[in-house]
């Protein structure tokens, strides 16, 4: 156990003159920036389920120039689900460094075939360099990163086809051997033939879950050698059908192994716990998380599995639709059990009237508690029949010490109270300043690029993992940072964040006044717990695993 010593009393008067002055912002800086995406759905007025789902954003550093990248997907023609033209491909911008984005979807050879909805980020085969898999309508794409600028396509190859309807995906090392497996969550059975159709000829509207049968979702193994074994059933992962939206990752009772979460689209959400021997159980009702604290089961969309109250323990958001009120789970410890925690926090009344997509929990002001930030937009529906604008603003939900969540995005900045069918959201520090932004896709729209420019100067600190034993880019991972006031902060190395998307997988820390980290203890996939002490703020640092011969 580690030693606290007592908080001086001047960093505690510090820390407080912080928190009662910084304010969140934020400043739109898309155009500016040159990054130049429309999301399309491809929607032709039939009201084809497939249009609502699109499309989620993924954020990577693919060239290892330091600077963070930004990969899109895209829709394609509908009912045939194939792209006709450059409006529908897939889309890579190369960040220069400057806040600009230069194109680079040609050059890398990622324009891609399908309807893709869901992007995730993983280093297969541990080459160093950050691969993409794109999940979605019954054609998922693996691209495997070069080195050169290039990718190619080594779906085939390596078995992961697909021909279900997959809206979001994660990678995880599930049996801790070095090598990143790959979970794709599956939505509904659909097919443009034989679709219900919902309403009348006159007025038509996209149909409720509960008209389509729902689907398993899929685990597939790593061989080691860029080829994947579909181990669902095996595993225990096929038994269980759902209606899978967003993924998230984390070891949520401390055994070493990682656990997955699928949020549902209206039926009861699922927890995969990890039995660490190559099975899963799914355990969501018993452990707390599968629906709301009156029984009833949202439309669960994005997800995020990440620490709010520095306990050491992972928690659960989940986003759902208007009505739902967004759920937040406090994990109580031990055998996976959590608390509903959404009214006590202020999040289930603060976000009854939103309809949201992805999300992500992170500290955007760095004052040392993790926030969340809400891509918002109602079913495109509302506008023709409740006479509800579907347009919303985003949200962002400041973190009051881990006991409560305030909605400030009043003052986030003017740029941010401007409404749009908001849908995929992916996190990032594309200008290295130390603070985080977001980059936002928008159904028939142009994307957002959120520059965090959140004023208060609160120190903060990155970690860059490189597994040896571990998988390459440490996914998995947990980190424990002390700091001399006597806090102690917690976060994990993941990429699966939100709905359909990914984000940076660097692990990252608000130290609010502290200029610098007592200590800071990983803890790696497999077990190995390495120390550093006395680590400066304002910086990345790389941290490579230990491993003793």
């Amino acid at each position: 156990m580690m030693t606290i010593s007592p908080a001086p009393v001047i960093l505690i008067a510090l820390l407080a003159a912080f928190t009662a002055q910084a304010q969140i912002r934020f400043e739109e800086v898309a155009q500016k920036s040159n990054l130049r995406f429309t999301l399309r759905n491809g929607a032709t007025g039939q009201f084809h389920q497939v249009e609502l789902t699109a499309g989620g954003v993924a954020t990577l550093d693919y060239n290892n120039d330091g600077c963070t990248d930004i990969f899109f997907t895209n829709g394609a023609a509908l009912p045939s689900l194939r792209k006709t033209g450059p409006e529908f491909h897939n889309r890579l911008f190369r960040n220069n460094c400057d806040m600009t984005f230069t194109d680079v979807t040609a050059e890398a050879g990622l324009a891609g075939e399908g309807y893709s909805i869901a992007a995730a980020i993983g280093d297969f085969d541990n080459d160093g360099l950050p691969d993409i898999f794109v999940a979605g309508v019954k054609h998922n794409t693996l691209y495997r990163n070069l080195g050169n600028g290039r990718f190619a396509d080594v779906t085939v190859k390596a078995g992961l086809a697909g021909k279900e309807w997959a809206v979001s995906a994660g990678w995880v090392d599930y049996d801790n051997d070095g090598y990143l497996d790959l979970f794709v969550s599956n939505y509904v059975v659909w097919d443009p033939a034989t679709a219900p159709s919902c309403g009348t000829p006159q007025q038509k509207f996209y149909c409720h879950p509960k008209s389509y049968p729902g689907l398993a979702n899929q685990l597939f193994h790593n061989n080691h050698d860029g080829t994947f074994t579909d181990v669902s059933k095996q595993s225990g992962i096929a038994r269980h059908i759902g209606k899978g939206m967003g993924v998230a990752v984390a070891d949520v009772d401390g055994d070493g192994f990682t656990d997955i979460f699928v949020a549902n689209d209206s039926v009861r959400n699922f927890l995969f716990r990890n039995q660490g021997n190559g099975t899963f159980e799914e355990i969501g009702l018993e452990a707390g998380v599968a629906l709301r604290e009156d029984g009833f089961a949202i439309a669960g969309m994005g997800a995020d599995l990440r620490d709010f109250d520095n306990d050491g323990k992972p928690d659960l958001v989940v986003s759902g639709i208007l009505n739902d009120s967004f759920l937040l789970f406090r994990n109580q410890g031990g055998q996976p059990g959590f608390e509903d925690y959404a009214q006590r926090s202020g999040l289930l009344m603060g976000t009854r009237q939103f309809t949201g997509w992805s999300l992500g929990m992170y500290d955007f002001d760095n004052d040392g508690w993790k926030d969340i930030f809400f891509a918002l937009s109602h079913l495109s529906q509302l506008d023709r029949y409740l006479g509800r604008d579907s347009a919303l603003p985003n949200r962002v939900f400041r973190n009051r010490e881990g006991k409560r969540f305030e909605d400030v995005s009043a003052a986030a900045g003017r740029d941010f109270q401007l409404p749009a069918m908001h849908r995929g959201v992916a996190f990032a520090d594309f200008d290295n300043d130390g603070r985080l932004d977001a980059v936002v896709t928008v159904i028939n729209g142009p994307v957002k690029l959120y520059r965090n420019v959140t004023p208060g100067g609160a120190h903060w600190l990155a970690l860059r993992l490189q597994g040896r034993r571990a998988n390459r880019m440490g996914l998995g991972a947990t980190v424990h940072v002390h700091l001399a006031d006597g806090r102690d902060l917690y976060n994990l190395a993941t990429t699966a964040v939100g709905y359909a998307s990914s984000s940076e997988a660097l692990v990252r820390f608000g130290l609010g006044a502290s200029r610098e980290a007592e200590s800071i203890e990983v803890k790696w996939p497999g077990g190995l717990t390495q120390r550093l002490n006395n680590v400066k703020a304002g910086r990345i640092i790389d941290i490579i695993e230990e491993v003793t011969p």
